[in-house]
């Protein structure tokens, strides 16, 4: 007969080994899915998901809400916005909106913490999160643009104090989620902010792109479609109307982030203070009055839109004409690109080619200098208001006498805009 010892101390054996190959076998599957155990596209999708909410946070909360105060959201939604992005960027809300204020306040000048006019396009591509983390450390920045952000106990206890715990969790919850792969869904999430924010809409947006309104920057719209950075790729849209919660202006742009505020409003969780004026017109009056200064003042940047339009459609029909006589088309094309542009964005080699094609064209000259002379009704501060109305009256007469259509048809809608 076997002895009882060895047949138990045999069992005990077998048990430890099944046990730990269990172990084993747990600690495998745990590492390489996790608890939630997905499968690899799955994680690509969630981790889609989870930046797309932290743009989502960034542009409603931290923009759109706290920077410009374009909208209100309820305390229950702002402060999961705010958890959020503590979790996913460890960014402090107080730092965030001085820096932007100051951006729109000093924007394109030496003290604008992140534009490429000043730093280059290079440095705020790849250096826009140091160049952030730099600003932040600037104590006279968060004490001048800081007003009206978070001040309360969770605030000045936990956010702010402890930025990197933040983060430190959430590195934590993607390991248990994911496995080992939650390292690179972590990574993924640190580096979203600073590559889609930092680097592309703060230099990419202020460099590359096209523009709807002549903004006194030179804020670009990227892509008309604002999907992948909640809308924040219509960007010359945001620094004309600064203070909008909605970015898109034209009928074939979308702002997601516009949609989710809509969204949100609908269910009582935000409420909209501000989208972009639109231009009222009314009946043509027979002489421009204050109401029509009114107008023009408050519609610049879509009347000057306009007015760009019809500058560029004058600039095709003279170069069509040229074209005719098979002359050359170097100045009239160098027109058509800048000549409605204000002056400080023209680059200086397009110069000669504009001073050559407003000398050949008449009719391109005439309306350079009727556009000049219409900015000057919101720029020149010396004038009062009684000598801006007799000046408008004169502009809007001259231009229905020039013979020149476009500027009659404009002379005709200022006198009908209402403000």
């Amino acid at each position: 007969h076997p002895c009882p010892v060895w047949g138990f101390l045999s069992g005990v054996s077998t048990l430890m080994d099944l046990t730990f190959s269990a172990v084993l076998d747990g600690l495998a599957a745990f590492f390489n899915g996790g608890l939630a155990q997905f499968a690899w596209w799955q994680v690509l999708l969630i981790t889609l998901g989870l930046t797309h909410i932290t743009i989502a946070s960034v542009t409603i909360y931290l923009h759109r809400s706290q920077a410009h105060r374009a909208l209100d959201l309820h305390p229950a939604v702002a402060h999961f916005f705010r958890f959020w992005l503590w979790l996913t960027t460890g960014m402090v809300t107080r730092e965030w909106v001085a820096i932007h204020r100051k951006h729109h306040a000093r924007c394109e000048t030496e003290d604008d913490p992140h534009s490429p006019v000043t730093k280059g396009i290079k440095t705020v591509f790849w250096k826009g999160a140091e160049l952030y983390r730099a600003e932040a450390k600037n104590a006279e920045t968060i004490a001048r643009f800081k007003h009206g952000t978070p001040d309360d106990w969770l605030e000045n206890h936990l956010y702010s104090r402890y930025p990197i715990l933040g983060v430190s969790l959430m590195m934590i919850i993607d390991l248990l989620a994911f496995g080992a792969l939650g390292l690179t869904v972590w990574a993924v999430q640190m580096i979203w902010i600073p590559l889609w924010a930092a680097g592309v809409i703060n230099g990419i947006g202020h460099w590359w792109g096209y523009r709807n309104f002549e903004s006194q920057d030179t804020a670009t719209n990227i892509f008309p479609w604002g999907i992948l950075v909640g809308g924040e790729e219509l960007h010359n849209n945001h620094h004309t109307y600064a203070t909008s919660a909605k970015f898109k202006v034209k009928p074939y742009e979308f702002d997601i982030g516009w949609v989710y505020i809509c969204a949100l409003e609908k269910v009582g969780l935000a409420h909209v203070k501000k989208v972009p004026p639109k231009m009222q017109l009314g009946e043509a009056q027979a002489t421009a009055t204050d109401r029509t200064l009114e107008g023009l003042i408050a519609n610049r940047y879509e009347i000057m839109a306009q007015y760009a339009k019809q500058m560029r459609a004058a600039c095709a029909h003279e170069m069509h004409t040229l074209q005719a006589k098979g002359a050359d088309l170097s100045a009239i094309k160098t027109a058509k690109r800048w000549l409605h542009r204000d002056d400080a964005r023209i680059p200086a080699a397009a110069l000669a080619d504009l001073q050559k094609a407003r000398s050949e064209h008449p009719v391109l000259d005439k309306m350079a200098s009727m556009r000049d002379e219409l900015q000057s009704f919101w720029s020149n501060t010396s004038a009062n208001r009684e000598q801006l109305i007799v000046d408008l009256q004169a502009w809007c007469q001259r231009a229905e006498a020039s013979g020149i259509e476009a500027l009659r048809q404009l002379s005709l809608q200022l006198k009908s805009v209402r403000a």
